[in-house]
């Protein structure tokens, strides 16, 4: 694309080891899926359904852009939405009736809208914005207000991208949000990162659900686990330090202060 300093794509090969880590979903609301143009967005499309790999967040319309994406897990159906707010300067096309491309969230609405009709229909919807200033750890102030616009429309857990950098947590109504997960792998840069596991629980007339992390580092180009406790707890006490309105015990788990 004209005008972008980055741009990025793979060869739609490496589509099987998307296969080859269990990846069940990917989100491709982002400022990055559009980079070649029309032709390979459409090629992104195809490689993942031919990959019998389902995407939310961008589609050959509006319709289905914004179209929520449920999978049963143990009995219970999960919705997923997403949708981006990344760039400062908007390149990445929103899907209009005729043509493809993303869900955009800079007004709201439409994915609000969204997060409603997942929320009549799932037992569980999981929100993936991408949003936020580009290795900053301090948040936007739209990210903390829309975040609690998408909670209030039926969003059980918020998962933010984009960021390249870990950021905080923050509980509203007993809800996590979770700002961003920084990168599962990149570049050569060292970075804190992490992995987490959404733990749903709970019977027919109470449920809960509990974000856990699975603590990381990113470098020279490499994403490993982090198993030394006394760093764990090191990057545990980075996250609450940049959080909200969150703890997180030696386990990883975050829960609400």
């Amino acid at each position: 694309m004209s005008g972008k300093e980055f741009t990025f794509r793979a060869n739609p090969t490496r589509v099987e080891n998307l296969k080859l880590l269990g990846v069940d979903i990917v989100g491709l609301a982002n400022n990055h899926v559009y980079d070649y143009g029309k032709t390979a967005l459409l090629d992104t499309f195809e490689t993942l359904e031919n990959a019998g790999i389902p995407y939310v967040g961008a589609g050959r319309n509006l319709e289905e852009a914004k179209k929520p994406v449920y999978m049963e897990v143990e009995g219970k159906t999960v919705a997923f939405v997403a949708a981006s707010r990344a760039e400062k300067y908007k390149l990445t096309p929103q899907a209009t009736q005729t043509e493809p491309g993303i869900l955009r969230c800079y007004d709201t609405q439409l994915f609000k809208e969204e997060i409603a009709e997942a929320d009549a229909k799932a037992d569980i919807v999981i929100a993936l914005p991408h949003w936020g200033t580009e290795y900053s750890t301090t948040l936007e102030s739209v990210q903390v207000s829309t975040a609690k616009e998408y909670i209030d429309a039926g969003a059980d857990v918020i998962i933010g991208a984009h960021t390249h950098c870990l950021q905080g947590f923050e509980f509203y109504n007993n809800t996590p949000i979770v700002y961003s997960l920084g990168n599962y792998w990149f570049n050569d840069k060292t970075l804190d990162t992490m992995l987490i596991t959404v733990h749903c629980y709970g019977n027919d007339n109470e449920e809960h659900l509990e974000v856990i992390i699975t603590p990381a580092l990113q470098k020279n180009f490499k994403t490993a686990y982090v198993s030394d406790a006394a760093e764990q707890r090191k990057l545990y006490d980075r996250l609450e330090a940049i959080s909200i309105n969150a703890v997180i015990d030696d386990s990883g788990k975050v829960t609400e202060k």
